[in-house]
């Protein structure tokens, strides 16, 4: 039987020395004029198209298209200037999961991520990852990640021409808004303590699987039936 895998990016498939953060740092820097360590935006499993209407809210920055847009250009022209000069890294155990998951015809494996499409490539691609993935639902799909799932599961069937069942695809990711997300469409969740969510904050919110790490691949796959 066929699994959808849909994977978040951010401290669940890399870090990429916060090269993202930094971005929206000197965005915010070149837009405004000031330093903000945009300590009072939440980032962390936010979609970017959110992220950014939070940071123009802020600064009384009418949210509309257009001013999302402006930002969005600057921020991914400095995600790319950025990236090749930090020390990020693969997460532990994820080459190896993707590696096993590509000889296995009946894994699909996409993205489901709150990164732009643009900004998931320039992420991947900068760590070898970018061809593993068949597709993707992003935040150019929708603002709120809530929708992405459903975005992503009928990709899924465009591309494969069957429907998966919310019982047939896995989300995995590192916060608790990967595992809302992926409730939101009867999806199976599983979560990893490798981001900013500790163990127990992500156990609060009840995932299907939690695991410290990917890094035993054997158990990993095991478990999941993969």
């Amino acid at each position: 039987m066929k699994r959808l895998l849909l994977w978040d990016i951010d401290a669940t498939l890399i870090t990429t020395g916060g090269a993202g953060d930094q971005a929206l740092k000197r965005a915010v820097q070149e837009r405004f004029g000031v330093r903000d360590g945009l300590h009072d935006i939440e980032i962390a499993g936010r979609t970017d198209t959110r992220i950014i209407a939070s940071i123009l809210r802020k600064y009384d920055v009418p949210q509309i298209e257009e001013n999302i847009v402006a930002f969005l250009d600057q921020y991914l022209s400095f995600l790319g200037q950025l990236l090749p000069g930090l020390q990020g890294h693969v997460m532990p155990g994820v080459n190896e999961l993707l590696r096993r998951l590509k000889q296995n015809p009946d894994r699909v494996v996409a993205l489901l991520t709150g990164n732009m499409q643009r900004g998931a490539e320039l992420k991947l691609q900068r760590y070898g990852l970018w061809e593993h993935f068949e597709f993707g639902a992003f935040a150019d799909d929708h603002r709120d990640r809530n929708q992405l799932g459903a975005i992503a599961q009928q990709r899924a069937t465009e591309k494969h021409g069957i429907e998966f069942a919310g019982a047939e695809i896995d989300v995995i990711g590192d916060t608790g808004h990967d595992i809302a997300c992926g409730r939101a469409f009867g999806a199976r969740t599983i979560a990893v303590a490798t981001g900013s969510w500790s163990r127990e904050r992500l156990a609060a919110e009840a995932p299907d699987f939690l695991f410290d790490d990917l890094d035993d691949v054997d158990d990993v796959m095991a478990q999941l039936g993969w």
